[in-house]
């Protein structure tokens, strides 16, 4: 019977180990699965350093990570309403982001690849972010690229809530 046991527990040890070798980088540190709610965004342009919050002060959005790697993000502007003409339309997709896709964890950086996106020119991109969590607190700053709704070269400083 001890033989049987140590037995197990050898098996045991073995999977542990190889499961933990092979495990995909999403579930590595910093933890961010979970679902996250807009606090704050910030855009600041490269060029000249000015700071902006394109999408108000008090924008709405979530963000979703599932421990099986795939997020999905909806962010939009604090002000808005059902349109009445094209414009409307226009101002309603312009002011707003959301992409869904698999992401990897490297370090403090987290890449969204993109499989569907509000913006079809995001779609098949990966999307680099940086991340810091701070308790039920999460700081993503964008990597330099154009902004999606002025064209300039800039960064983002994006601030989740962790739901509970």
């Amino acid at each position: 019977m001890k033989l049987i046991h140590a037995q197990l527990l050898q098996i045991a040890c073995v999977a542990v180990v190889a499961l933990s070798v092979n495990a995909p980088s999403w579930a590595a540190a910093p933890n961010v699965v979970g679902t996250w709610k807009l606090v704050s965004s910030v855009t600041e342009e490269l060029a000249t350093g000015k700071k902006a919050p394109l999408l108000g002060e008090h924008p709405k959005g979530y963000l979703i990570y599932t421990p099986q790697g795939r997020m999905m993000v909806l962010i939009v502007h604090e002000t808005r309403s059902p349109p009445k003409v094209d414009e409307d339309r226009i101002n309603l997709h312009k002011y707003m982001a959301a992409y869904s896709g698999r992401y990897t964890v490297e370090g403090d950086k987290v890449v969204h690849h993109v499989d569907v996106s509000w913006n079809e020119a995001w779609t098949g991109t990966d999307q680099v972010r940086f991340v810091k969590v701070d308790g039920d607190r999460l700081t993503i700053t964008t990597a330099p690229a154009k902004h999606p709704i002025t064209g300039v070269e800039s960064t983002g400083v994006l601030v989740w809530e962790r739901e509970h």
